[in-house]
């Protein structure tokens, strides 16, 4: 599993850079609305549960704690606090042409 080396928090997206050089930017819309916590995905079903257009358009992540040592949970604008995202999810919901190409 690949780590990250350095996040920084902007009010347009979030940037992470990876160990292994990779550069992801995560808009904060699409960070918030692919989050997987229980209040956004149905624990039984998997059925998302989120209703992106109750999420604000202009919406960021605020602030973000590292969860033991394979994840991070974000603070968003929304004041959502719940979800967290492991690395590895992380890398698979990077949304650079690069990542997407593998992904298809």
């Amino acid at each position: 599993m690949d780590e990250p080396l350095k996040v920084d928090l902007r009010a347009d997206a979030v940037f992470i850079d990876w160990k292994d050089g990779h550069k992801s930017r995560y808009p904060g819309f699409y960070l918030r609305t692919n989050c997987n916590c229980a209040a956004c995905v149905d624990e039984m079903s998997g059925r998302r549960r989120l209703d992106p257009r109750t999420v604000p358009d202009d919406v960021q992540a605020a602030a973000y704690l590292e969860v033991g040592r394979y994840a991070y949970g974000f603070l968003f604008s929304d004041m959502h606090d719940t979800g967290i995202y492991p690395f590895e999810r992380l890398r698979e919901l990077c949304p650079c042409a690069e990542c997407k190409g593998k992904r298809t």
